[in-house]
């Protein structure tokens, strides 16, 4: 069995939350440890970790992590009472700090990260997209099954009132893609968003737009993003290793322009 150790970590993007039998609702979170090591973090109950363990974006922390049973070389075990913050990377250098950090995981084209999946394994990494768009589709079920809210609702031993009273997750009614095409590679791709930030771009849009929502949303995903230097966290299934999810949005201005970030949940 493999043992804990402690490593420090740059926290690059978190999944939506997914209703789980064994942990209520869990996260995957992908990082980089301080030797460039990309890192698949899981199950981490995100939203029921005390409010001195719920970490940002491009922010360090220190946890105790072990080899998980998946696989995968970049799949890790976290323990979630470990946690502890540290400083958050600023974006007010351009973003140069926070790139340095991911520069070394970004791939030509889709087609050689898929190259590195088959010759070694590689389930993390980073791709930049060209000519890409949205394509929302009403998901096959738009609330959750009776056993995935049974999971949501069930009561765990160690659980604070605040957590106890804590709102169920809403499963997003939509399944977002992107399409896209990159650099020297002729295949136009489609890949699934599960990205946290782009759940909660949804509600916001949603709640404050009402009917409109969805021109407000490819405004920010679409318009916005298309003046950035936009990258996409590919990750990955547990169950069908040969299929990629973009796990999470990178999206470094240009020409030091800044825009306003997603809003937080």
């Amino acid at each position: 069995m493999s043992q804990y150790h402690e490593e420090r970590l740059l926290i690059l993007t978190k999944t939506y939350p997914t209703p789980s039998k064994s942990y209520r609702e869990t996260v995957c979170v992908a990082a980089n440890n301080e030797q460039y090591q990309l890192r698949r973090l899981y199950p981490i109950k995100y939203r029921y970790l005390d409010g001195n363990q719920q970490f940002k974006k491009w922010q360090w922390i220190n946890a105790k992590i072990c080899k998980s049973s998946d696989k995968r070389p970049e799949s890790y075990n976290l323990d979630n009472d470990s946690i502890k913050l540290d400083q958050v990377i600023s974006a007010s250098d351009g973003w140069m700090k926070r790139t340095s950090w991911i520069d070394h995981h970004i791939y030509e084209n889709f087609s050689e990260l898929e190259k590195s999946r088959v010759e070694s394994g590689i389930s993390l990494g980073f791709i930049k997209p060209k000519d890409f768009s949205l394509e929302i589709i009403p998901a096959k079920e738009k609330e959750w099954s009776q056993d995935q809210l049974i999971a949501l609702k069930k009561d765990g031993l160690f659980d604070s009132a605040q957590s106890a009273s804590k709102p169920l997750v809403k499963k997003l009614p939509y399944d977002i893609y992107y399409r896209y095409t990159t650099t020297n590679d002729p295949n136009r791709y489609k890949h699934l968003v599960t990205d946290w930030e782009v759940g909660a771009l949804f509600w916001r849009c949603q709640r404050e737009y009402g009917e409109n929502w969805e021109r407000y949303f490819r405004m920010k995903l679409e318009e916005e993003f298309s003046r950035k230097n936009l990258l996409f966290l590919m990750g990955t299934i547990h169950r069908f290793q040969y299929q990629w999810l973009i796990i999470g949005l990178v999206y470094p201005p240009q020409k030091n322009q800044q825009y306003p970030l997603f809003p937080t949940i």
